[in-house]
């Protein structure tokens, strides 16, 4: 059976919480590293810093090594860990990043979906973070065969929601932004970012929780609804 065409003729993905579980990632690692802290408050609680430092390395604000150490230097102090400096929070790095790596992860619903869209649109990624790190993760979770294109935006010279960045992945992969859907877990970064640069913006609501009124993008709950939503309408 021949598989319906799309209305589109690109689609690029987020990557992190999109296609790998990175909070899964870096709970299990934080929690390796710090087995006798509660888990609890432990976990949200990195989250919390990591959010924050990578929002302001993304501002220019701080360097890639600049935003791991601040990180790790707030969180050992709020565990009462005294003061660190610049080196001792590299060398905690140096231990937290194998266990972090070792995590590295798919979600399940990534493979069977890539596998359907396979050969119906041109397929890559669209990333805020440092292109090394980013395309590692797409090697070792065996998927950069399928999403050969990727841009992050420490190459970029733009992140997401910024428009430059959004149509900078469309010329990479050969699309105009409207025949382009972009998918990503954050509705205003991910699908509304995109939306406004022109792209079709698909919010992947992974919670699975009521959807808001008035939502000026698509929601799925899983990627495995993705190549219904893509599907070009049949005619009568």
């Amino acid at each position: 059976m021949t598989s319906a065409a799309l209305d589109v003729e690109g689609v690029l993905f987020d990557l992190d919480g999109t296609l790998f579980d990175h909070d899964g990632a870096a709970a299990e690692a934080i929690t390796g590293v710090f087995p006798g802290v509660d888990a609890e408050s432990l976990v949200p609680r990195w989250t919390e810093l990591t959010e924050d430092a990578v929002d302001r390395y993304l501002a220019g604000e701080l360097t890639y090594t600049g935003q791991r150490r601040a990180r790790i230097i707030a969180l050992a102090r709020e565990l009462g860990l005294g003061t660190w400096d610049d080196a001792r929070a590299d060398a905690w790095f140096t231990g937290y990043l194998p266990l972090y790596e070792a995590a590295w992860r798919p979600f399940p619903d990534v493979r069977p979906a890539l596998g359907a869209l396979a050969g119906r649109a041109r397929l890559g990624v669209i990333t805020n973070g440092d292109a090394k790190q980013q395309r590692a993760k797409l090697e070792r979770l065996g998927l950069a065969a399928d999403l050969p294109c990727l841009l992050a935006s420490s190459e970029a010279g733009a992140a997401k929601p910024a428009p430059e960045i959004f149509r900078a992945g469309c010329a990479a992969l050969g699309t105009s932004p409207s025949a382009t859907a972009y998918v990503g877990d954050r509705l205003a970064v991910d699908a509304i970012g995109a939306a406004d640069a022109g792209l079709r913006g698909v919010w992947l609501d992974r919670s699975g929780g009521p959807a808001p009124e008035a939502l000026p993008v698509a929601r799925i709950t899983t990627l495995a609804a993705l190549p219904t939503l893509l599907a070009r309408p049949q005619r009568p």
